[in-house]
């Protein structure tokens, strides 16, 4: 990284003090403001947007760190917490005279609102290299991520050095962080691929639909028990002591061929999934709530063998400790060279152990018969960093100090 780079992010991190000062007072206005959504908090032993409710809009930008030493790259790191801390917390940009561009693109307004904000940062298997001299610090489980026998992985838009999610309720928050993060980092990082996502309401009720028509997500780990987050999210023993508090987190773009998938029948689609496509319960149960009876089942004569959701989790006391925390968005990327429809899933989880639990669910789902109807293309590893403690902390503060 040059002088006038480097340079650059410690002024961004100057600006970036002075908007976090100019929001406390901006702050009030921010919260109260009509339809603004409250602030997430920004500190504490965990990153928001983890354990945090899946939004309306998500993003997922992975960057290939330019940073020339590990001095540059605590810029960057410092950088990219004084922004994200602000953008969370809302408040007013300042002034920075008439000779300079303004601080703020104006997307939200002149006050910007927390809006119920939330960023995730994370670090890629990547970043543990020669470059930094961390390869000593890296995350137990951490690599690139594997290709499994059913995906059609396109390598460019697979991994990378470091990976920023946000999510919020509405779209233009999530492009107004997104501006506002490359713009103040540009000499730090550079964009390795990107993925937007959204999420619909629930249809009529309960969990939302994916792209396929069916409901997602209705099975998740309870996020309100500490003891079960520990054990399934949160990374554990084995790990570097900077790692308490992360996560390891997988994304996945996988396409859904559409087309081919509304020319099945509906009795096809159900037994594929193994749930009902208008209620979402289980084909043993009349609620998606209802807990699929394998038990009573041994055959597959109610739920097939095969179904999908029998071998992501065939609910065993084996099996238990595979659970992954979902957190999971639609994507519509238009049409393809072919003029087919590009869209499907960004599948998101969260975990304390990748290979017990998200590649253990993958290998059990190899060859299942939705293999057909969905292609994994993109996508990669990473490794959430613990929370930001206080308003001295910063992220990856612990693995880099």
């Amino acid at each position: 990284m040059t002088i006038e780079r480097r340079n650059f992010l410690r002024g961004a991190a100057v600006a970036a003090g002075a908007a976090a000062f100019s929001g406390l007072a901006g702050r009030a206005n921010a919260d109260t403001s009509p339809n603004s959504d409250p602030a997430v908090p920004f500190h504490g032993a965990h990153q928001a947007g983890i354990l945090t409710d899946r939004q309306n809009h998500g993003a997922f930008l992975a960057f290939d760190a330019t940073a020339s030493s590990k001095a540059d790259l605590v810029d960057l790191m410092q950088t990219l917490t004084e922004r994200a801390r602000f953008l969370t917390a809302g408040g007013v940009p300042p002034q920075l005279g008439i000779s300079a561009p303004p601080s703020d693109s104006g997307l939200l307004g002149p006050t910007v609102p927390p809006a119920g904000l939330a960023i995730t940062v994370a670090v890629g298997a990547s970043l543990f290299d020669d470059r930094f001299g961390l390869a000593g610090a890296k995350p137990s489980k951490l690599r690139p991520m594997d290709a499994f026998a059913d995906d059609n992985l396109d390598r460019a838009i697979c991994d990378g050095d470091l990976l920023v999610q946000v999510i919020a309720p509405d779209h233009d928050t999530v492009l107004h962080a997104i501006r506002d993060l490359t713009r103040h980092t540009r000499g730090g990082m550079q964009p390795r691929w990107r993925l937007d996502g959204f999420a619909g309401p629930p249809r009529p009720t309960g969990a939302p639909r994916n792209l396929l028509g069916f409901k997602d997500g209705i099975a998740n780990p309870d996020v309100t028990d500490p003891a079960l987050m520990n054990r399934l999210v949160w990374a554990g023993s084995g790990e570097p002591a900077w790692a308490k508090g992360g996560s390891y987190q997988v994304v996945r773009k996988i396409r859904m061929l559409v087309e081919f998938w509304d020319r099945v029948t509906i009795s096809e689609q159900e037994r594929m999934i193994g749930r009902r496509r208008d209620t979402g319960a289980p084909l043993s149960g009349s609620k998606e709530t209802d807990t699929p009876d394998y038990a009573d089942d041994p055959i597959g004569s109610t739920i097939p063998l095969d179904a999908h959701i029998r071998i992501a989790n065939p609910r065993t006391k084996a099996s238990d400790d595979s659970r992954i925390l979902r957190r999971g968005y639609d994507y519509d990327a238009g049409l393809d060279s072919n003029g087919n429809l590009d869209m499907g899933l960004i599948f998101t989880c969260f975990q304390s152990d990748i290979d017990r639990q998200f590649v253990a669910v993958q290998k059990r789902l190899a060859g299942e018969p939705l293999v057909d109807y969905i292609s994994p293309v993109g996508g990669g590893y990473f490794f959430a960093l613990p929370g930001i403690l206080n308003p001295h902390d910063w992220y990856a503060r612990s693995l880099l100090s």
